[in-house]
C-alpha cells in the first residue's frame, strides 16, 4: 500500500472515530464531578422529581443577551443546570428570552405585565476602562407545568452594599432548589394544610399578613381553637403557635402532645417577657415580667427551654427618640435599641443558608437540654453575636441605656440561640401523666394513647413578633415582613420562617439543595497586579519555546531515521 493511500486510511479512520464518540455521547450522557464541593450533582430529590414528571415542563429564562462577568456566570449556570435536568428526563424543555427586546411602547407594556406578576428589573452595571453602563435586566425565570406556572427570583439577597461576587455565588449555589422547588410546588395537587393556634392571645391575620401571602402558594392556611376539637385533625401537617399571651390548658398541651407523637410537626414562636417598645414610648418606662404560658414542661419534655429574659445585642436595629423640638416640631434622631438585635446564622443548615440576618424584638434566650427517652438531635439555627448579653426580669427598662456608650466588656455572652431545630423521635410529656379515666374517655373516641412520636421535626424561635408585618404610620396598612420601618432595610424575617415551614413539611429531601455550596475562590487583586509581568511573558514565550523544542527533536528525530535508511 502507498504512503498516500495509507494516509487516506488512516484519515478515514479517524473521522470514523470521531462521529462514533460523538454518537454515542449524544446517546449515553454522562460526566464526572470532580469539584470538592461536588456542585454540578443533583440530589436524589432533584433526580426522582424530573425523573417522574407527569407532562412536560418548560422553563423560560429571562437572562438572554451579554452581560457582564457575574451575570455571565450566573448565565451559564443556568443553563447547565437546566442541561443536567435533561439529561435526566426530555419531559424538561428550556428557552433562555430577553424579555425587553422591542421599542419603548412595547417594552414598557412588557414591564406592567411583569410587575403584576410580581417580577421587577434591576439595573446591571457594566464597567470599562472609559465607561460606566447600566442595563436593565430580570433576573428571573417562569416554570410552567400542568397548565400553572410560577416565578423565580434568580438572584438571591441582591441588598445595596453588598458584594457582587458574593451575591452571584449564592445565587448560583441556590439555583437548584429553586428550581426543583418550584417544580415541586405545581407538581403538588393537594395542598399540605398549615394551622394557627388561637383562642390563647395569638397573633392574628392581619398582623401575619404578609407571611400568610406567602404561605397561600403552597399552603392551606386556617386557625384552630383547640378548646373546639377533641383532637388535631389528622389531614393537619403543622401547627404554628405564634406569639400567645394567654396559658394553655393542660387538655390543649395534651392535643399539641399527641399531634407531635403522631408525626406532627409545630413551629413555636413564643414570648416569654412582656416587653413592648409601644408600651416603652406612653411612659419612658416599663418594668417586664415573665408570661406565663403553661407550655413549659412540654418544650422541656422535647427537649427545649426558653428562659423569662431578655436578650440584648450591640448589632442591632435603630429606633427614633426625640431629642428636641425645632420650630415646634419634634426632632427624632436614631439610636441603636440593643433589644432589637440583629440575628444570623453559623451553622450550614438548608433552612438558614444564604439568608440575610434576622431582626427580632424583645428575643429571649434558648437552652437546648438533653432527653432522658427518644432519640433529639438539635440544629441552632439563629443566635446573637459575639457582643451580646441578657437580662433577667423582672428589671426597669427605661432609654436611659442608650444615653451612653455601651460598655463591651459588659456583652461578654457570646452567640445566644434564639431559634433552634430539634428533630427525631420525642417523648411524650404525658406518658406517665396519662390516668385511667383519661385513657377509657380516648378509647370511647377510637384514640390511642402514644408515649413516644413517630419521626417529626418542631423548630423553637424565641420570638413572637418576628411574624408580625409592621403597619406604615400613614396608610395603617401591613408593610412587608421584615421590613424595618426606621432604616428601611428588608429583613429576612419571612425568608427564614418560609424556610422553616417548608423544611417541617419536607420529607422528601427538595431543601437539601439548599445546602449545597459553591465555593467563591475570589481572586488575589493585589498579587496578580504584582506577578502581572511574569504570568504574561510565561503566558506568551513558554508555549513558544515548548512548540519551538519539539520541532528541533521533530527535526532531530526525522533526519536520524530517515538518514539511517538512506545510508542502508
Amino acid at each position: 500500500m502507498s504512503k498516500r493511500n495509507q494516509t487516506l486510511l488512516q484519515l478515514v479512520l479517524f473521522a470514523g472515530i470521531l462521529i462514533f464518540i460523538n454518537i454515542l455521547g449524544n446517546t449515553f450522557f454522562n460526566y464526572y464531578d470532580l469539584t470538592e464541593e461536588k456542585r454540578f450533582t443533583l440530589t436524589d430529590a432533584s433526580k426522582d422529581l424530573i425523573e417522574n414528571l407527569n407532562e412536560k415542563v418548560y422553563v423560560e429564562v429571562l437572562l438572554d443577551g451579554k452581560f457582564n462577568a457575574g451575570f455571565t456566570r450566573l448565565q451559564n449556570s443556568v443553563r447547565e443546570l437546566l442541561d443536567d435536568y435533561r439529561s435526566i428526563s426530555t419531559d424538561l424543555e428550556y428557552e433562555f428570552k430577553n424579555p425587553l427586546p422591542g421599542n419603548v411602547e412595547e417594552d414598557n407594556a412588557v414591564k406592567q405585565k411583569l410587575a403584576k406578576l410580581g417580577v421587577y428589573p434591576i439595573n446591571v452595571q457594566e464597567r470599562t476602562s472609559d465607561s460606566k453602563n447600566e442595563k436593565l435586566t430580570y433576573p428571573y425565570a417562569f416554570v410552567y407545568y400542568q397548565g400553572r406556572q410560577t416565578a423565580i427570583n434568580l438572584l438571591e439577597n441582591n441588598t445595596p452594599g453588598a458584594n457582587p461576587e458574593v451575591v452571584i455565588n449564592n445565587s448560583i449555589s441556590l439555583l437548584e432548589y429553586k428550581i426543583t422547588n418550584a417544580i415541586t410546588k405545581l407538581k403538588t395537587v393537594i395542598k399540605p394544610v398549615v394551622v394557627y393556634t388561637s383562642g390563647h392571645g395569638e397573633l392574628d391575620a392581619v398582623q401575619t399578613s404578609d407571611f400568610d401571602n406567602e404561605l397561600v402558594r403552597t399552603y392551606d392556611i386556617n386557625r384552630i381553637n383547640l378548646d373546639s376539637v377533641v383532637q388535631v385533625d389528622k389531614e393537619i401537617d403543622i401547627i404554628i403557635v405564634a406569639k400567645p399571651l394567654l396559658p394553655f390548658s393542660d387538655k390543649d398541651n395534651f392535643k399539641i402532645d399527641q399531634f407531635v407523637m403522631n408525626g406532627g410537626r409545630v413551629l413555636w414562636l413564643l414570648d416569654k417577657v412582656n416587653a413592648s417598645l409601644d408600651s416603652m414610648r406612653t411612659t419612658g418606662t416599663q418594668v417586664p415580667i415573665p408570661i406565663d404560658l403553661n407550655l413549659e414542661r412540654l418544650l422541656f419534655r422535647y427537649g427545649a427551654r426558653v428562659q423569662p429574659n431578655l436578650v440584648l445585642d450591640l448589632e442591632c436595629t435603630q429606633i427614633p427618640l426625640q431629642t428636641g423640638v425645632i420650630g415646634g416640631k419634634p426632632q427624632l434622631d436614631l439610636f441603636p435599641w440593643y433589644y432589637n438585635p440583629k440575628v444570623a446564622s453559623r451553622s450550614n443548615h438548608p433552612i438558614v443558608k444564604s439568608i440575610d440576618r434576622v431582626n427580632l424584638f424583645f428575643a429571649n434566650r434558648i437552652d437546648t437540654i438533653e432527653t432522658r427517652k427518644g432519640n433529639v438531635k438539635k440544629e441552632i439555627l439563629l443566635s446573637t453575636s459575639e457582643y451580646s448579653r441578657y437580662q433577667r426580669v423582672p428589671i426597669n427598662l427605661t432609654f436611659e441605656i442608650l444615653r451612653e456608650e455601651p460598655n463591651p466588656k459588659l456583652f461578654n455572652k457570646s452567640f445566644l440561640p434564639v431559634a433552634v431545630l430539634m428533630e427525631g423521635t420525642f417523648p411524650s410529656e404525658y406518658e406517665n401523666r396519662i390516668t385511667e379515666a383519661m385513657l377509657e374517655g380516648m378509647k370511647d373516641l377510637d384514640l390511642k394513647f402514644k408515649p413516644l412520636s413517630d419521626p417529626t421535626r418542631m423548630i423553637v424561635v424565641a420570638d413572637g413578633d418576628i411574624a408580625i408585618s409592621r403597619l406604615d404610620r400613614q396608610t395603617q396598612k401591613p408593610l412587608p415582613l421584615g421590613l424595618n420601618p426606621f432604616d428601611k432595610y428588608l429583613y429576612s424575617n419571612k425568608q427564614f420562617l418560609l424556610n422553616c415551614v417548608d423544611y417541617l413539611y419536607d420529607d422528601k429531601g427538595v431543601i437539601e439543595a439548599r445546602g449545597k455550596d459553591v465555593k467563591l475562590r475570589l481572586l488575589d487583586r493585589v498579587k496578580a497586579k504584582e506577578e502581572k509581568t511574569k504570568w504574561q511573558l510565561i503566558n506568551i514565550l513558554f508555549p513558544i519555546l515548548l512548540l519551538g523544542a519539539f520541532g528541533i527533536f521533530y527535526n532531530w528525530l526525522r533526519r536520524k531515521r530517515y538518514g539511517t535508511e538512506i545510508s542502508g
